[in-house]
């Protein structure tokens, strides 16, 4: 259990540099999604609007 690997790091250190990074990746990934505006709204186009509200439901769909 004391073994430690040839370059100095061990499984520990590993685990406690990853539970301390994941929060902050996450903080940006979700400031950098929220950043963008919807485009105005085309009565023309037969595709999916990106609206505020087709944002919002996909968001609430995210696993």
């Amino acid at each position: 259990m004391t073994k430690k690997s040839e370059d100095g790091t061990s499984r520990r250190d590993f685990l406690k540099l990853a539970g301390t990074t994941a929060p902050v990746a996450a903080v940006a990934l979700a400031a950098g999604a929220n950043s963008a505006e919807a485009s105005p709204v085309d009565p023309t186009s037969e595709k999916m609007q990106d609206t505020a509200h087709t944002r919002a439901y996909l968001d609430s769909a995210r696993f």
